[in-house]
């Protein structure tokens, strides 16, 4: 998988794998990632991965995109999965009632019922492919097909933290209250965003997520 090297203004370069995304070009972007934080090019300061590409910012004070560049190819190819493995989370969340209030529309839009959603959502094996649009938003592959819907038309105001939503391949956990047009499935208590300033996420990017239900009455606990 031969990428593509774009600078980007005076201190980040960008490199891009595809322009479209598939669990083998996210998890090279992964393997990439990982491989750069363990390198540590001269002059590197942040590396940020995305569906297909990745972002590296610098100092240009003590490189430049020829030289970064340069230090990256000496990095290909990477082979995802053979640097340090990804941990397992599994986290609790509830299906139930008020908590899950676009459930039964999944259900209907794919021909299920209540149950085998849950069903199939706990038994899939989600993985952290990106961080994107607001703080902690986890972006998680692998809702298996046959419970993939569409965004809604439009997004609903006010869903609540912890909301755990789904859209096509996606799944997010909502780290705040804000508005959003996927379907609300469930919701969780776990906490993303970390009061750590050198870990402030509670999931790192290649880490995989599995679900596990609880009742109404241990998440009110």
């Amino acid at each position: 998988m031969t990428p593509r090297f774009k600078p980007v203004a005076d201190c980040a370069l960008l490199v891009e794998f595809a322009t479209k995304e598939s669990e083998a070009v996210n998890q090279t972007v992964i393997a990439l990632d990982r491989a750069l934080t363990d390198a540590a090019p001269k002059g590197m300061t942040e590396v940020t991965p995305a569906l297909v590409n990745l972002l590296i910012d610098f100092d240009p004070v003590l490189t430049d995109h020829a030289e970064l560049e340069a230090a990256v190819r000496s990095l290909l190819p990477v082979k995802p999965g053979t640097s340090r493995s990804a941990k397992t989370h599994v986290i609790d969340m509830c299906y139930e009632d008020e908590y899950a209030p676009d459930l039964d529309d999944v259900a209907k839009a794919c021909g299920l019922t209540r149950a085998q959603v849950i069903e199939t959502h706990m038994a899939a094996e989600f993985y952290v492919s990106m961080y994107g649009f607001a703080p902690g938003y986890a972006y998680q592959t692998g809702v298996p097909e046959v419970i993939q819907v569409p965004r809604k038309s439009g997004a609903v105001r006010d869903v609540p933290k912890g909301s755990v939503i789904i859209a096509g391949a996606q799944c997010i956990i909502m780290t705040l209250t804000m508005p959003a047009g996927w379907a609300v499935i469930g919701r969780s208590k776990v906490d993303i965003v970390r009061d750590d300033p050198d870990r402030p996420f509670l999931f790192d990017v290649g880490d995989k997520i599995r679900y596990r239900a609880i009742s109404k009455a241990e998440f009110e606990a």
